[in-house]
């Protein structure tokens, strides 16, 4: 038995140039509604077409994502959704969008969350993502279509629960990691 993380393809929202926080959380909000632009490279296919489960994020990019594979999921569900990143309550600074973007993300993992979902929570939803997971994976293998972090963040928590990795993840659309179920 094996679970597949895969990421979404290239969003159809592009960043911006400079930008205050608010224009950035209006950036935010389009970039969670947006679909995809690409279509999946033939070693995606590949990997997805071995699946006998699919669960999928709700978000737009990943719903998409599948469709580009010609697939239907099996379940949909807010607990494989990306982590949102969080916002700064200031006024007049405006960065980059891949700046802010990373300077938000940074502030989230030491600690600082805002009004969005804490790092804490997001571990613990990850957890119980990985669980949902195992579990499906009686069934045969599990191909997972979601995001960047929340997927590396369910392959920390397949890893502690002893499944061996195949193909780590990475951070490049359509990419997957392979994990599969300890021999015990």
């Amino acid at each position: 038995m094996k679970i597949i993380l895969m990421r979404h393809g290239k969003p159809d929202h592009q960043a911006a140039g400079r930008q205050s926080v608010q224009a950035l959380a209006d950036w935010c909000e389009a970039y969670d509604q947006s679909q995809v632009s690409d279509g999946p490279p033939p070693r995606s296919i590949e990997i997805a077409r071995q699946a006998a489960v699919i669960v999928c994020s709700p978000l737009p990019r990943a719903q998409s994502s599948l469709s580009q594979l010609g697939l239907q999921p099996h379940e949909v569900d807010a607990v494989f959704s990306e982590v949102a990143v969080p916002l700064l309550r200031t006024g007049a600074v405006q960065l980059p969008t891949l700046c802010w973007l990373a300077l938000l993300r940074l502030l989230w993992f030491c600690g600082y969350a805002g009004e969005a979902e804490s790092l804490q929570h997001a571990r613990s939803r990850a957890s119980a993502a990985a669980e949902k997971l195992i579990d499906h994976s009686r069934h045969g293998t599990v191909l997972l279509l979601g995001h960047g972090i929340m997927n590396k963040m369910i392959a920390r928590e397949l890893r502690k629960r002893g499944w061996q990795a195949e193909k780590h993840a990475s951070s490049r659309h359509w990419s997957s990691a392979i994990y599969h179920r300890p021999f015990i």
